[in-house]
């Protein structure tokens, strides 16, 4: 991390949300976490040298305190599981007989098995389809090479970009938010159950508006969270239909990292742990509050009914956020844009070399 990204690493940040971000309108407004308390979940850093771009996260059902990872592209078919309480590689899974193009995404279902999303699209929607892969968590860890299954992906309206997988963690339905920085991303359904025989055809069931590098679902399956690199918007997902019913409720913060790729809720339902690319790179949690933590959160969801529509802790336009603290939140802001463009320039040479 440079200097810069030093002197905010601890500015949390809550951008206000884009209008029209979503096709349903949004209710109420959402609360600022304030970071994991005493008894939550607790950040670690990734040791293992060999994840230097971690670029998905996802909970163990199977193991508790372990989180799935995986990096991006030019790394090979392997999956890993982190200890969250030491940041050590505990296990890890090669998918035998596979040669990912762009791996950006992992999420685990409700039978326990494990989803990776190769589904990354560096060329802005070219590649015509893409892929998931599917293998059973193991039950022990430790080194094991497995057979995927392996699953083609197509969009109903044609090739893009994407970085964010979802299970739902109740239907097993797989979800993906493509990736657009002018506004056009959506949040795509795919079949109620996937087919490797054949092609499973993905459909737009929602406009998102943000650039989403992943996504995840809240436990219980109430709440749906998709993060860019310096923000995140929560969802209410009430079950209705293959859209869920999807409703925003509105931003939630994230901390300052080097590249914001990963996101994935902690067993407890209330906390969010969100990862960064890089060697050495921090997975850092955030306590959801009011209408952005799950009915089935618990304690540490001040303001929240029991019907998850509670006032919240915090209220108001800008989140909540103080006269004080808005000139930190514009320096961030402006950190965030230069950081952003850096990353963009340097991804852009890299595959040009």
């Amino acid at each position: 991390m440079g200097c810069g990204a030093a002197a905010v690493a601890g500015l949390v940040l809550a951008p206000p949300a884009a209008p029209g971000a979503v096709a349903a309108p949004a209710t109420g407004s959402a609360s600022l976490a304030d970071g994991a308390d005493g008894g939550g979940p607790k950040g670690f850093t990734l040791r293992d040298s060999r994840i230097t771009e971690s670029s998905g996260l996802a909970a163990s059902r199977t193991h508790k305190g372990v989180y799935w990872t995986h990096n991006d592209s030019d790394d090979g078919p392997y999956v890993y599981a982190v200890d969250g309480r030491t940041g050590k590689t505990v296990a890890t899974v090669t998918l035998r007989g596979l040669n990912p193009r762009d791996v950006e995404a992992i999420s685990v279902g409700p039978d326990g098995d494990v989803y990776v999303g190769d589904i990354g699209d560096n060329l802005g929607g070219k590649w015509p389809e893409v892929w998931i892969y599917r293998f059973h968590e193991p039950k022990r860890l430790g080194d094991v090479t497995v057979n995927p299954t392996r699953y083609t992906v197509r969009y109903a309206d044609g090739p893009r970009d994407a970085e964010s997988l979802m299970v739902h963690p109740k239907t097993g339905r797989v979800y993906i938010a493509s990736k657009n920085g002018e506004g056009k991303a959506g949040l795509y359904a795919g079949p109620e159950r996937l087919t490797a025989q054949g092609v499973n055809t993905f459909s737009r069931v929602a406009k998102i508006g943000l650039q989403a590098t992943d996504g995840a679902f809240s436990p219980d399956g109430k709440r749906l969270v998709l993060r860019a690199y310096f923000g995140a918007t929560a969802y209410r997902w009430e079950g209705k239909g293959v859209s869920g019913g999807i409703e925003k409720i509105g931003t939630v913060p994230v901390p300052i990292q080097r590249q914001g790729e990963s996101v994935t809720f902690a067993p407890d339902g209330g906390t969010l742990m969100y990862g960064s690319e890089g060697a050495r790179s921090e997975v850092e949690p955030v306590r959801l509050s009011g209408e952005a933590a799950p009915p089935s959160a618990g304690n540490g969801s001040a303001g929240q009914d029991d019907d998850g529509k509670g006032g919240g802790a915090l209220s108001g336009g800008n989140g909540g956020l103080g006269a004080a603290d808005r000139p930190m939140v514009w320096a961030g802001a402006t950190f965030a844009a230069a950081l952003v463009l850096w990353l963009g320039l340097k991804r852009v040479f890299r595959r040009r070399n």
